[in-house]
């Protein structure tokens, strides 16, 4: 590949190492139904396709919401939702790009080495004040519960 040249059809490498065409080539596939040709053919086999992508989507998606409170890996869910969603529509699509985006800036933010060493110490403060709380719970009440279950 030869990147110092003008001529049209080079692929230039960008500063993360993707090719401009690789980058292009990605976005305009990645736009758009997914569905199958003989689907997208027929208007109203596509259209109960899209409906059934929605209802799965759906469901998957109101799973991760009851999983945030409960015990499961809820936010996992709803993005495996919301990728079902993008199989078929375009604000999905955009929306789950939107969200890689930020992932990983928040991923190489958190690789700064000023960050790393202020979450390690804001944790050690925790640690300390927990054990702090814990030790003073320890003096004052013993390892005696503050009820009684012989009472039952």
């Amino acid at each position: 590949m030869n990147t110092g040249s003008n001529e049209s059809g080079e692929a230039v490498t960008a500063a993360h190492g993707v090719t401009v065409d690789e980058s292009e080539r990605r976005d305009e596939r990645g736009l758009g139904s997914r569905a199958p040709e003989f689907v997208k053919q027929r208007r109203a086999l596509h259209l109960s396709w899209q409906v059934g992508v929605f209802v799965v989507g759906l469901a998957v998606v109101a799973a991760g919401v009851i999983m945030l409170p409960l015990p499961g890996p809820g936010w996992v869910v709803i993005f495996g939702g919301m990728a079902i969603w993008a199989t078929e529509f375009v604000w999905a699509q955009l929306v789950l790009r939107w969200t890689k985006r930020k992932v990983t800036e928040a991923a190489q933010k958190a690789l700064d080495p000023r960050v790393r060493r202020r979450n390690i110490i804001l944790t050690s403060v925790g640690l300390v004040v927990v054990g702090a709380l814990a030790g003073f719970y320890l003096w004052k009440f013993g390892l005696q519960m503050p009820w009684k279950i012989k009472d039952q």
